[in-house]
């Protein structure tokens, strides 16, 4: 799997639903709905939108991912999120 290419434009419904079938296979990994990802990505977009400018014309990506800590393997939230400018 090409995890720059993942993220990349493409066209055609084929390629649109296998995107969203590693979407849910990711997010199934991680334990958590893509509802309820959905509404953390929201939640961290208002909040963040009192303090900064978020470019919405670029694309936001929002994982949950496994990560090694002395406690284990534990969640991770991985966010990458374009800013303009502060306020």
């Amino acid at each position: 799997m090409d995890i720059f290419g993942f993220f990349k434009k493409k066209s055609g419904s084929k390629d649109t639903a296998k995107d969203r079938l590693k979407l849910i296979l990711m997010h199934d990994r991680g334990d958590v709905s893509p509802e309820l990802l959905e509404n953390i990505k929201n939640d961290i977009l208002e909040v963040l939108r009192r303090y900064v400018e978020v470019d919405a014309d670029q694309e936001l990506d929002l994982q949950i991912t496994q990560t090694d800590s002395e406690y284990g393997s534990v969640p991770a939230l991985v966010a990458n999120i374009p800013i303009k400018k502060k306020k």
